[in-house]
């Protein structure tokens, strides 16, 4: 089978896994579409506000679950390529209960359309940023997956201030991050490739601009196919911390992974030596077995059980049984938040 009928076989069914909003008018109405085309039998996560944000070169819709004025930190959730705020409900509906959360159409999908130029990392960065300014939110945890963990390492670096705690979920922080077959078949992508798919229905039946749909893919595809990079030194400088998350069968290669993980602080060899954590690591790293990079979207309740500790900042778990107070060092007593 060609590449590029393996991208779009592995792409379809991604959007059918997030959902596949319905409507433009009505932003409750595609919540509930995506949640029958999840297979949910329950209502649908309703928003508590929607609306647009002005950015360079026009305005990106966004969605707020949950009280922004509730004293948590909000967590903004950015999702893939082809994807728009909807697909990402899976990620939503399990953090919403303890903090709000912000989602965003970004530019060129969904609700927010085509916008003048290129779409770009810088920009996309740059788009997440003017949201949570035009929300009055000083800084938000991000998640992001795929394209939109890219975005999420660009924003830590572009924009430190908007950005708490990082979980990056099936991410590169550079073109060459992804295998080479990876880049192979991305570049093997043309928009007649999604007729019918729910990907240009989608976009069809929620963008202002639905007759672009071609430049739409287009620009997409130009985007992975720039050689887009964060340096090391850029990496290293991310003011908090960071949480790494991929499949074992992840487009994303594993050695990069592993890279980010260690750029951002993992990998303490004194914690490895003493064979426990003092407390609450500077980075986490989690490899979810037998998962690709479709498959990960499957994972979203699994990667909120792991990120919940590291949101809220809570370190490892005390071992018990055998090895019962021998983590912690002589003459110390745990932390309240490690015990």
């Amino acid at each position: 089978m060609a590449l590029h009928r393996i991208l779009v076989s592995a792409v379809v069914p991604l959007v059918l896994a997030g959902g596949d909003a319905r409507s433009a008018d009505s932003t409750q109405g595609s919540a509930a579409s995506a949640s029958e085309t999840a297979g949910q039998t329950t209502a649908p996560l309703p928003p508590t506000r929607t609306g647009y944000a002005d950015v360079e070169g026009g305005r990106i819709f966004y969605q707020v679950y949950g009280d922004l004025n509730s004293g948590k930190t909000p967590l903004l959730v950015l999702h893939g390529s082809f994807m728009w705020g909807d697909t990402m409900l899976p990620f939503v509906e399990p953090f919403v209960a303890s903090r709000p959360v912000i989602t965003i159409d970004a530019r060129g999908h969904g609700r927010t359309g085509d916008l003048p130029g290129s779409i770009t990392y810088e920009l996309m960065a740059d788009d997440a940023a003017a949201v949570l300014a035009a929300l009055d939110v000083p800084s938000a945890d991000v998640l992001g997956y795929s394209m939109g963990g890219t975005t999420a390492i660009f924003m830590a670096i572009r924009h430190p201030e908007r950005v708490g705690k990082q979980i990056i979920v099936s991410g590169p922080s550079r073109r060459d991050g992804w295998y080479p077959e990876v880049l192979e078949a991305m570049e093997q992508v043309t928009p007649e490739m999604f007729a019918g798919t729910p990907i240009e229905d989608g976009y069809r039946r929620l963008s202002p601009t639905p007759n672009e749909f071609a430049t739409f893919i287009s620009e997409v595809t130009a985007l992975e196919e720039a050689n887009y990079e964060s340096s090391n030194d850029a990496i290293r400088g991310i003011d908090d911390k960071t949480m790494i998350i991929a499949g074992d069968a992840d487009g994303v290669e594993l050695q990069h992974a592993i890279e980010l993980f260690e750029l951002r602080g993992g990998g303490d060899r004194q914690a490895a030596a003493r064979g426990f954590l003092a407390g609450a690591p500077r980075a986490r790293l989690a490899i979810l077995p037998a998962t690709s990079h479709i498959g990960i979207m499957a994972e979203a309740e699994r990667i909120a059980a792991l990120a919940m500790p590291f949101l809220d900042d809570r370190g490892p778990p005390r071992a018990t049984g055998f090895f019962e107070g021998m983590d912690v060092p002589s003459g110390q007593t745990p932390a309240a938040g490690d015990r």
